[in-house]
């Protein structure tokens, strides 16, 4: 039988699952990988700026198209830059498969130059990691990796490749079915229990769905409405869960949690039952536990088996893919008698409505406004802070706008590089990043891989010259004490104490003109308009719009630290 190299088999390999885009970066360790994907036609090759931005944009390519995101980066310092992303798609359940280079096998241990123990240092950030030790074993390893990534719950694999084994040669198969032991995710639903939730449904006299990003990440948004708009139940979302049903929807109450609506928190408090799906109940939206949802009873449909009780009691648990459980759903529903309920859950939107504090100059509510006006269809993807919280509360998402952000771990500087993916595997979509002027820093030379891939990206910038979210807790919590947030800060405040801060750096725009993207500023709530119109009209050029914010702009509903749902700052 013909042999080839675990580089030719690796090439082979991608192309077999499907993959036609690879997220990048070479080195020593890979250069021979990379020799062979040169001499190969089919995979396009995208050579970001920084492992890390590459590894968001891996991921968000994944999440905007369904497929897995697929990685190569080189050993040591390479292998350790895709830290922060696999957590973000471990937290999130993003299926990527991330390749790492690594020293030859008689080397490792050894303190080799560029040698770290990758898989080590990710056990508990990826679904699985493995280094190959033996040539025979790398078609095998590399089907499990994207089998294991995309089934079950989806989420991070890591293959690191010793550059040894590379070399070797070996069989030419890959591998056609997948068997591995002790991992047989669960694909169907059981009945007996699903029938007792639906009972309790029938039976609530204030039900209410609640919706995580579960339902999202299984496509089943256009099923999950057809069963609210069946029962006639309320439903409330997490900040992932955003999307699950149009926010424009009657039946949608809002995002719960600590920035989460009046009427959803006030919901969730007052309901009977709560019907989660795909939700992990983590702290930020149960607040105090003993106190989260006191009077009702709980179903969880989840995945993920250890996602189940593991912060809140559940009285009905359900493992199963959220689009399965909730077709099945579909077959048995009927109405609820949710009227008195939802005259309700009214009073309390009419009484505290979702807003913001009108104030005379541009605010974030004015961009978000314009969003919604000018782009029917469109993916939004956040960096962290502020700004995500005030998209999650006022951008409306529906079955034409995608809306994709780091949940789980929070993690700044995936904005833009989060973008680049969107745009990469959704070529005709209009894709918008949100970030914040420091967010927007940590990945900013990203905006070279943007020019160069010719993605008409619209890049928000929202300046408020503080790292707001932080400001915020600062004012509301720590006496006004801005402590390493402002973002002018430095030798003159030190030298003056305060009294003088200089210009902010960057200038945005021309930093944007200098990468060759274009630039535009925009002070006042009469430009933003014009501001992307004039961004629409780029088809191969990114856009950069920065919005000067004022940084006393706030988030509005926020639960107190330690607080219940119902414990709620409304402004101040």
């Amino acid at each position: 039988m013909r042999q080839i190299s675990g580089n030719k088999l690796l090439v082979k390999a991608l192309k077999e699952e499907g993959v036609t885009t690879l997220f990048g970066y070479p080195g020593a360790c890979t250069i021979d990988i990379s020799d062979e994907l040169y001499r190969q036609s089919g995979i396009d090759i995208i050579l970001p700026r920084h492992e890390q931005a590459l590894v968001h944009e891996a991921d968000a390519y994944a999440r905007t198209t369904g497929k897995v995101g697929v990685c190569l980066v080189t050993s040591g310092p390479g292998a350790t830059n895709l830290v922060t992303g696999l957590a973000t798609a471990n937290y999130d359940s993003v299926p990527l498969v991330c390749f790492t280079g690594q020293v030859a096998r008689h080397l490792i241990g050894n303190d080799a130059f560029q040698e770290v123990d990758i898989v080590g240092i990710t056990r508990s950030i990826t679904k699985y990691g493995v280094t190959v030790r033996n040539r025979e074993d790398l078609g095998r390893i590399i089907k499990e990796a994207f089998y294991i990534a995309r089934t079950g719950r989806p989420g991070p694999v890591l293959i690191d490749l010793p550059k040894d084994v590379m070399a070797e040669l070996g069989s030419a198969e890959y591998p056609k079915t997948v068997n591995i032991r002790g991992y047989k995710p669960n694909t169907s639903v059981h009945m007996g229990q699903l029938k007792k939730a639906l009972k309790m449904l029938q039976k609530a006299k204030k039900p209410l769905f609640l919706a995580g990003g579960g339902v999202n990440i299984a496509n089943a948004n256009e099923i999950f409405t057809s069963v609210v708009e069946k029962t006639q139940v309320p439903v409330v979302t997490t900040v992932m869960g955003r999307g699950a049903i149009s926010t424009k929807h009657p039946l949608f109450i809002g995002n719960l949690g600590m920035h989460g609506a009046y009427a959803a928190n006030m919901a969730v408090t007052n309901c009977d039952l709560l019907f989660s799906i795909g939700t992990r109940f983590n702290d930020r939206i149960t607040g105090k536990l003993h106190e989260f949802a006191p009077n009702a009873q709980i179903v969880h449909i989840d995945i993920d088996t250890a996602s189940i009780s593991r912060n809140i009691h559940v009285d009905v648990p359900i493992v199963a893919d959220a689009k399965e459980a909730i077709t099945k759903m579909a077959e048995y529903v009927t109405e609820c008698n949710t009227k008195k309920w939802r005259t309700e859950i009214d009073i309390w939107k009419n009484e505290h409505p979702l807003s913001m504090k009108n104030r005379p100059l541009m605010g974030p509510l004015d961009i978000f406004n314009e969003i919604n006006k000018q782009f029917d269809k469109a993916i939004i993807v956040t960096d962290v802070g502020q700004h995500q919280m005030l998209t999650s509360q006022f951008v409306d998402i529906t079955e034409n706008r995608k809306l994709i952000m780091s949940g789980g771990l929070g993690t700044m500087g995936y904005g833009l590089p989060g973008a680049i993916g969107a745009q990469i595997g959704n070529p005709g979509v209009p894709v918008i990043s949100i970030s914040g002027d420091g967010g927007m820093q940590m990945n900013i030379q990203e905006l070279a891989t943007a020019v160069l891939e010719e993605l008409p990206i619209i890049n928000c910038i929202f300046n408020n010259t503080y790292l707001g979210m932080v400001r915020q807790w600062q004012k509301l919590f720590y006496g006004k004490r801005y402590s390493m947030t402002n973002l002018r800060s430095g030798a003159l405040s030190r030298r003056t104490n305060g009294e003088e801060y200089p210009k902010y750096t960057p200038d945005f725009i021309k930093l944007a003109e200098s990468y060759g993207a274009k630039g535009i500023r925009v002070t006042k709530r009469e430009e933003i308009a014009a501001a992307f119109e004039e961004a629409r009209k780029s088809t191969k050029v990114p856009t950069v719009i920065e919005f000067i914010i004022d940084p006393e702009e706030m988030v509005y509903p926020m639960v107190k630290p330690g607080g219940t749902l119902a414990d709620l700052i409304m402004d101040c």
